[in-house]
């Protein structure tokens, strides 16, 4: 079996060429990719694989882009840290969806569907099978939060998600900053948040701070390929995107 791995970042892409040469040494990786556009070039040739893992989030923007240009021949296993894409995934013949730290026994039920879709299935069966797969997911997929509840002295409000201006973390506490530049503490920690936002509004910009879009005010270009964020209403510390996570923050501001 041929192998594509399309992953921008080093350690993520060494760990599962591992873990597949681990659960089956037979496997040949022939190539990782690390952008849309080496993605793109890599099917303009035309080269055949039997199957391809795919992360969501690139360098130069979502692996979707791709499969949108050059439609898959080959099943795809995404594999990523943010499953609100489980839906869209599914829709360019995705076969499974591994979510990071991508674990030893995930990835063999994976490969195992990979091999019972090709040895019992006809495209058109897989087809079938892929759209099952959609219906499932639909009516199972969890909704974003339009509102939180915040704690103000003794009482408990909910603010609807328009009124959130960005969170923050510090001393182990969650802050909610308003537009109107109140603070609240929630009861969720940045990754619960992370999981529970709308991901076309909200943006984990990095470990301390998620922010809404219309919160960003400035950007400015900082050292080492980093940016600096300056927020409204403004925040008290300093807010950097790295340089490694700067290229997916300026495709989501770009929508």
């Amino acid at each position: 079996m041929k192998a594509l791995l399309i992953e921008d970042e080093y350690p993520a892409a060494e760990r599962l060429e591992k873990l597949i040469r681990k659960l089956d040494p037979r496997i040949e990786i022939v190539a990782v990719l690390e952008s849309v556009e080496a993605g793109k070039r890599w099917f303009a040739a035309g080269q055949p694989v039997d199957l391809i893992f795919s992360d969501i989030q690139l360098s130069d923007g979502l692996s979707f882009q791709i499969f949108e240009a050059f439609p898959a021949h080959s099943p795809i296993i995404f594999t990523t840290s943010y499953d609100e894409y489980a839906i869209k995934a599914f829709r360019v013949r995705s076969i499974d969806y591994l979510l990071k730290p991508i674990k030893l026994p995930e990835l063999a039920e994976a490969i195992r569907k990979y091999r019972d879709l090709k040895q019992e299935f006809s495209p058109d069966a897989y087809a079938r099978k892929v759209e099952s797969l959609l219906d499932s997911l639909e009516m199972t997929r969890r909704t974003h939060k339009s509102r939180f509840l915040v704690k103000n002295g003794e009482q408990l409000i909910p603010l609807a998600q328009d009124e959130v201006a960005y969170f923050y973390t510090a001393n182990e506490l969650t802050c909610l900053v308003s537009r109107d530049g109140k603070q609240y503490l929630v009861d969720y920690t940045l990754e619960d948040l992370e999981a529970r936002v709308d991901p076309l509004r909200f943006f984990r910009l990095n470990r301390q701070f998620i922010a809404q879009v219309s919160s960003i005010h400035r950007i400015h270009t900082y050292f080492n390929g980093k940016l600096k964020i300056e927020l409204r209403p403004e925040a008290a510390q300093e807010v950097l995107v790295s340089r490694e996570k700067a290229p997916a923050f300026k495709a989501w501001l770009d929508g």
